[in-house]
Formats: C-alpha cells, sequence, structure tokens
C-alpha cells in the first residue's frame, strides 16, 4: 500500500509542479508540461514493478499513436478560449481530440497499426 502512496505522491507532485511553473512563465510551463513526464513516470513504475519488457515497449509505442491526434486540440485551444470561455473550450476541445483520435485510428489502421 505504501507503494501506491508514494507512486501517487510523485506524480501528483509533478502535476503540481507544473501548474505551479506555469502560472510564472507560460513559456518555461508549456515546456515542461510537453516534456512526456507522465510517460517517463509510467515508464518507471512498469519498470520498477517487473512487468516484462514487451509490456514496457507497447506501453511507449501506443503512447506515440495516442499522442498525435490531440496535438489539433493545442492549436484550436488558444482562439476558442478567446471567443468562448474556458469551459466551452475545454469540452470543444475533447470533442477535436475525440474526432482527430477516431479519424486517425482509421488511417493509421491501413498501415497495420491498430489502436481502436
Amino acid at each position: 500500500m505504501s507503494w501506491i502512496i508514494t507512486k501517487y505522491a510523485i506524480t501528483a507532485a509533478v502535476v503540481v509542479l507544473v501548474s505551479e511553473v506555469a502560472k510564472r512563465s507560460d513559456k518555461l510551463g508549456g515546456l515542461i508540461a510537453a516534456l512526456p513526464l507522465v510517460t517517463v513516470l509510467t515508464l518507471v513504475w512498469l519498470y520498477v514493478e517487473n512487468q516484462p519488457p514487451a509490456k514496457i515497449a507497447n506501453h511507449a509505442w501506443y503512447t506515440f499513436w495516442y499522442v498525435v491526434p490531440t496535438l489539433p486540440m493545442f492549436l484550436a485551444f488558444p482562439p476558442l478560449l478567446q471567443r468562448y470561455g474556458f469551459w466551452p473550450t475545454l469540452a470543444a476541445s475533447v470533442v477535436i481530440t475525440m474526432v482527430c483520435f477516431g479519424l486517425f485510428a482509421l488511417l493509421v489502421r491501413r498501415l497495420g497499426i491498430e489502436l481502436l
């Protein structure tokens, strides 16, 4: 149980760190948020918990393919935020991401990559 609490504490600390840095510097906060910190932590947790190398490698592989369709949301968010406010923009961003993911999954299926 203490291991799970440790994992939660470290992971939460990363999120808090990013939000605190972002309050002080948009650019530095964005840079830190863009780093694959959650993925790196997940890979570490999987390794420390003695998961097979194939499972760890698959996590990294699928993370790459799942990140790509999220990128349009980051481009749409700033102009939508200025026009519609935070909550509607956040909802629209979720929809944009879901649509992009669905279309991207259909596209990469042709390459033999099954995301769904």
